[in-house]
């Protein structure tokens, strides 16, 4: 039998997928606003407070974005083809290990790229999202697990080369939550924010053996913190 929290979450579901394609089929864009939580449950027929939970379940994949005292506004991540599985479970320390080592074959390549190419809206967002880390860290925003993937997705941007910036997307965002739990194991953001911006250094600077090497010991030190704390 199926139970009265499945069905909500179901349902929620189905509601922020709804919300998804109505973004789309409004061309609406970054920044663009939405309906009011009313208008939106009115609009699906639904209770407001459903309508709220699917609406914080976007806003926590970067899709919508709550401003207190304004509204409801299209968040940065709306127009990205691949995105986290909200319903996922918990991983355990062996999969996000194996998470961690698959990206550690990729991204050093990537770092390297990006030093020796140096593409200025990549490296503008590198900057942008380092910054907005920095304040997320002094805040304590909880979302700051995607702005660090938004850092690592940048990196690989400032390589110019858009097929593998979709490459990254399709671990680093398909396994989003995975990433979420990885910060939270980790438990320094600072010792791991002075990595990436380490890592930004040497991209910034054209030195793509220093930025491959960045990015190895950044992974590597990460897989080294979840392998202790699963012992």
């Amino acid at each position: 039998m199926t139970s009265v929290h499945s069905f909500r979450r179901t349902l929620s579901s189905d509601l922020a997928q709804a919300v998804v394609a109505l973004v789309e089929s409004e061309g609406l864009r970054t920044g663009d606003p939405l309906e009011s939580v009313k208008a939106l449950a009115a609009r699906f027929d639904v209770a407001v407070p459903t309508m709220r939970e699917a609406l914080r379940r976007l806003e926590g994949l970067g899709m919508v974005d709550f401003r207190h005292g304004s509204g409801i506004y299209v968040g940065p991540n709306a127009g990205r083809r691949v995105l986290a599985n909200p319903l996922q479970s918990r991983p355990d320390a062996d999969q996000l290990v194996e998470l961690l080592e698959a990206r550690r074959q990729i991204e050093p390549s990537l770092a390297m790229l990006a030093a020796e190419v140096r593409d200025p809206a990549g490296i503008a967002l590198m900057d942008e999202t380092l910054a907005q880390a920095q304040a997320q860290i002094a805040s304590g925003d909880d979302r700051l697990w995607l702005t660090n993937l938004d850092f690592h997705r940048a990196v690989a941007a400032a390589g110019g080369n858009s097929v593998l910036v979709e490459v990254l997307d399709s671990i680093v965002l398909i396994h989003a939550e995975d990433q979420r739990e990885i910060l939270r194991l980790h438990g320094d953001a600072d010792d791991d924010h002075a990595e990436h911006a380490h890592l930004a250094g040497c991209v910034r600077r054209g030195e793509p053996e220093a930025a491959r090497d960045a990015a190895y010991s950044h992974l590597d030190h990460v897989v080294e913190v979840i392998r202790a704390r699963r012992r």
